[in-house]
């Protein structure tokens, strides 16, 4: 018998209009009007280029996640089975799916989910 489990985090990517469900933690960038009781907030405005010397090779969406992870791990953050994602530009969605795909922290915790 194959089977497979994939116990990462689904990351949902919302479209201008959508709303979370009730449960999800909320991804979003900012500024946003969007609240949410966990939630961590992104800005590629300003953000250096990958790998800088400052930076390393983690970025503002990388950074954002890790916060909503350690926050549920050390029970700061109400339990969440699942990522709302608000991205507010085409740029800022691609950034979530490129961090989903080559951040190794990020892609070992969580898994862009199938859009409906």
């Amino acid at each position: 018998m194959a089977w497979s489990l994939d116990a990462r985090i689904p990351v949902h990517l919302l479209t201008a209009g959508e709303t979370p469900a009730p449960g999800m933690a909320l991804l979003a960038e900012a500024p946003t009007a969007a609240f949410a009781p966990t939630m961590a907030l992104f800005s590629l405005t300003g953000a250096h280029v990958p790998a800088c010397a400052c930076c390393g090779v983690r970025g503002p969406v990388a950074e954002a996640l890790d916060r909503l992870f350690l926050g549920r791990v050390r029970g700061e953050f109400p339990w969440f089975t699942a990522i709302a994602a608000l991205p507010q530009s085409a740029e800022a969605a691609e950034a979530i799916r490129q961090t989903l795909r080559d951040d190794a922290a990020s892609s070992a915790r969580f898994r862009l989910a199938p859009q409906a």
